[in-house]
């Protein structure tokens, strides 16, 4: 078999991180109409790179086909997402002077979730989005947008035209852009001398750690650590300034770059989260093997809770239909005869079935009449939040479920 090569350093990745079997696009959702047609699934399977280090997935689908016009991930559906979001909005216009004189871009701006803060301040700002329905919902909302993937050349192009930016925002996108190289020299290239950019993204220390397995599926290209996006961002001309541990998808953390050459000073934090990455050994090829074995562990206890559910009577539904919650469920093989359906607050979702599973999605109403014995959060992110918002079921006797990083039941 011919190995395929490391996405930035270009060497040969023999070493497998963990192989989820075949599975379908994560937010492929189907209409009824779509199961007379066969579903196309692709492997998924991760490697890390023996010299760079760079945990990332086998290619099998262009990002084109991941991100399509029925797109159905809205960042505003999740209110403690658009919470996080005004806070930092907030925080990035003190800490780095941004006014009406400034220019802001987001990459992946999905449906103008956060950059709606920046023109409720007056800020100019530009959205760079390429799911055209996700792009026209921040449209509706009066934000520029930019319906493209962005690269090397789109930031060349904006350069040009005299569109550098005082701060980009890349938040969750990182991890999603198949040439990490190009995107990061378009980060360069529109970035003002003095200008910051922050990127959030998954940390690969906490997936590992608390074995995360079911954060990785087909539109995430990359799982970065410190160490690696520290390599990829100098390779580029840029340079880490501060970093902030999140608790945001498991554990992420959002990074603060300049240009090299820029006048920003390096806090202690950066080489706080360096030291505690080499301290796990995270800079040895030992620190990302026996991983297939704990996501197996997972698999088979959520299997042995449904079938134990199902013997004893006891109803369970799902809630979040969620990219995490696909993997999760195709991975277990886990059908409707065991999770009959699962609910979730977007309506682009509502009326169609979980790619793979082939579960029903669900109003959120639908919980309640319902009245289960159990609800499988499948977005564990969210869990306090749903548990919240279904306080009316735990008064009945509901127990919430979660089955990553292991089964427990609130």
């Amino acid at each position: 078999m011919k190995l395929p090569n490391c996405r930035h350093c270009g060497s040969k990745l023999a070493h497998k991180f963990l192989d989820l079997g075949h599975a379908p696009p994560s937010n492929g959702y189907l209409s009824p109409a779509d199961l007379n047609a066969p579903e196309l699934t692709y492997p998924l399977r991760l490697r890390v790179c023996d010299e760079c280090l760079l945990v990332q997935t086998e290619d099998f689908m262009e990002s084109e086909s991941l991100f399509s016009s029925e797109y159905a991930y809205y960042s505003s559906t999740s209110r403690s997402w658009l919470d996080r979001s005004e806070q930092y909005c907030r925080m990035a216009a003190k800490r780095f002077g941004l006014n009406s004189k400034s220019f802001v871009i987001e990459v992946a701006s999905n449906d103008g979730y956060l950059l709606r803060n920046f023109v409720a301040a007056g800020i100019p700002c530009l959205g760079i989005e390429p799911a055209a329905n996700t792009a026209r919902a921040a449209e509706d909302r009066g934000i520029p947008v930019l319906q493209e993937f962005f690269c090397e050349k789109l930031g060349r192009r904006l350069a040009s035209e005299k569109h550098k930016a005082d701060l980009i925002v890349g938040n969750n996108v990182y991890a999603h852009v198949p040439d990490i190289n190009d995107f990061t020299r378009g980060l360069a290239a529109v970035l003002k001398p003095e200008g910051t950019i922050t990127l959030e993204f998954p940390h690969l220390k906490r997936l590992v750690e608390d074995c995360l397995f079911d954060t990785v599926y087909h539109e995430h290209f990359s799982y970065i650590s410190f160490i690696c996006a520290q390599r990829i961002l100098r390779t580029h001309g840029l340079r880490i300034f501060d970093v902030e541990e999140l608790p945001t998808h498991g554990g992420s953390l959002r990074i603060y770059c300049c240009h090299i050459g820029a006048s920003r000073q390096t806090t202690i934090a950066v080489q706080n989260i360096l030291d505690g990455e080499l301290t796990c050994g995270m800079n040895e090829i030992a620190f990302y093997e026996g991983f297939q074995s704990r996501a197996d562990a997972v698999k088979h206890r959520l299997l042995e809770f449904l079938l134990e559910a199902k013997r004893g009577g006891k109803k369970v539904a799902g809630y979040g239909a969620a990219a995490k919650g696909n993997t999760l469920l195709n991975y277990s093989g886990i059908k409707p005869d065991l999770l009959p359906f699962v609910c979730d607050a977007a309506p682009s979702k509502q009326g169609k079935l979980l790619p793979g599973s082939h579960i029903p999605i669900l109003k959120p109403s639908e919980l309640i009449e319902f009245a289960p014995d159990f609800v499988l959060v499948l977005a564990w992110n969210l869990l306090e939040e749903v548990k919240s918002q279904y306080l009316c079921l735990s008064r009945m006797g509901t127990r919430f479920v979660i089955a990553v990083p292991k089964v427990q039941i609130c």
